[in-house]
């Protein structure tokens, strides 16, 4: 289990006339926030057996206040996707959101890990920089993020500059330190094991992303005439994305895909024709960190506006089969915005059924955050048949949760197509030419637009096979 994080703050919050209190660290975090009326989780210290009683928390088939998650299993076996909404997350005007698509034997597992243990120690990072003062001074956001016209602009640009580089730290660290505990736990094994994530941060305007591997996020928003439109707010991190294959190339590690999956592009060991993970970034996955695939998130910011409707997270079971924009369609028409999330999983599950009528349905997790902060009635959110917010569904196919890997699980794993050595080298290659000058190579990493490349099998391919003519690394 993981030490035990305090997130009560020390610091005295002056008061205005309004009520309103603030907080001196001046981070754009505002742990003192506004008057609170109710006990959040800033309140009391917890640990991770503690979490599944924090309230304005879900991670199962449910709703929040703003927001809706469900997951459905596919026909791999036991269901590998995680998420979570995190509302009141460090103050009452801030949420994490985060899917995770696990993979290997113990994927379900590292998933569940980092769901539990990724937003714990993200908020560590967050409140050591309070402790140390950091961000105090007259910079200070409390929410929503404008700039200035005319004198202010150039405070302001610096003010945001130093905002951000707070926010990339901390999930820098945060994954880092995510990718440690997995590497040293003593009962999760990990090295043929591993997830995605893609997570967010929300705190008024402010919206601040950190992610790694194939999950993604996109933003429903309406344009100039009033119309829904998709805006894609993460990259697809798969190997054949030009800085991807270079470091893993530089690395000894191997891209190329399969002759029978052209479109599915692999890293392998420089080895062996093991274990063809088909992404670049993820957590776990030791038999590849030292061969270029890494667990360094992309950050990004983006200030929303009022234009922006809802924010969807979602695992690849759902990019497989659905385009961003049919998405926004699906969630922008769902009769009630509860059921939302159910009602993508289910086009998904259709989709599946059409498209790929012969190959075994991916696993589906799906966020939907609604951005002005409403939700439906309970007496909608029951007649769509969830459960309340505070009782988690089992949906099928999940056995009983264990945070950190000591319980045992079902037997029931992904269904991985495992070749013999023999095999693997009748198999032909499609190798990706990451050969050239580096403008030529920043100049199509500009254009990527991480849609390219559809994944209709397994994360990996097999497991590694060393045998005693593997040479020393």
């Amino acid at each position: 289990m993981g030490a035990c994080v305090s997130t009560s703050s020390k610091s005295t919050c002056s008061s205005r006339s309004n009520g309103e209190t603030v907080s001196p660290s001046c981070l754009g975090i505002r742990v003192c926030g506004q008057k609170r009326t109710k006990r959040t989780f800033s309140d009391h210290v917890t640990t991770l057996q503690h979490l599944p009683s924090i309230p304005n928390r879900i991670f199962m088939n449910g709703k929040s206040r703003t927001s809706c998650i469900f997951t459905q299993q596919g026909r791999k076996g036991i269901n590998q996707d995680a998420m979570v909404v995190w509302e009141d997350f460090m103050s009452e005007d801030m949420m994490f959101c985060g899917v995770f698509d696990g993979h290997g034997p113990h994927g379900h597992l590292v998933a569940r890990k980092v769901r539990d243990a990724l937003p714990m120690k993200l908020l560590s990072f967050l409140h050591s920089y309070q402790s140390r003062g950091i961000g105090s001074g007259k910079t200070c956001f409390k929410g929503n993020m404008k700039k200035s016209d005319g004198g202010d602009c150039e405070k302001d640009c610096s003010a945001e500059d130093k905002l951000n580089s707070i926010w990339r730290e901390a999930f820098l660290k945060s994954y880092k330190a995510m990718d440690k505990e997995l590497r040293s736990h003593p009962n999760l094994d990990c090295f043929c094991s591993g997830s995605t994530a893609v997570t967010i941060v929300k705190q008024g305007s402010n919206l601040f992303m950190g992610y790694i591997g194939d999950s993604r996020a996109i933003l429903g928003s309406k344009d100039n005439s009033d119309s829904m439109v998709a805006i894609q707010l993460t990259v697809d991190l798969k190997p054949d994305l030009p800085r991807e294959a270079e470091r893993i190339k530089r690395c000894k590690g191997r891209v190329f895909a399969l002759q029978d999956e052209p479109e599915v592009p692999r890293v392998w060991l420089p080895f062996d024709d093991a274990p063809g993970l088909a992404m670049a970034r993820a957590f776990g996955d030791f038999c590849l960190k030292e061969y270029g695939v890494i667990s360094i998130p992309e950050f990004s910011h983006r200030i929303l506006t009022e234009k922006d409707q809802f924010i969807v997270l979602a695992s690849d079971g759902v990019w497989d089969v659905l385009s961003n924009e049919e998405v926004v369609d699906i969630v922008s028409s769902a009769p009630t915005r509860s059921s939302a999330a159910r009602i993508l999983v289910d086009s998904a599950a259709r989709e599946w059924k059409l498209k790929y009528p012969t190959s075994k349905m991916d696993d589906c997790a799906v966020v939907c955050v609604f951005l002005d902060g409403k939700m439906d009635s309970e007496s909608d959110y029951d007649e769509q048949g969830f459960s309340s917010a505070t009782l988690q569904s089992n949906h099928s196919g999940n056995a009983i949760e264990s945070d950190d890997g000591q319980k045992s699980e079902p037997s029931l794993q992904r269904n991985f197509t495992v070749r013999s050595s023999e095999d693997s080298d009748s198999y032909g290659r499609l190798p990706f030419d990451v050969e050239g000058n580096g403008e030529a190579m920043a100049t199509e990493d500009q254009n990527w637009s991480g849609l390219e490349g559809v994944t209709r099998v397994n994360s990996l391919v097999q497991l590694p096979r060393f045998s005693e003519e593997r040479p020393n690394t």
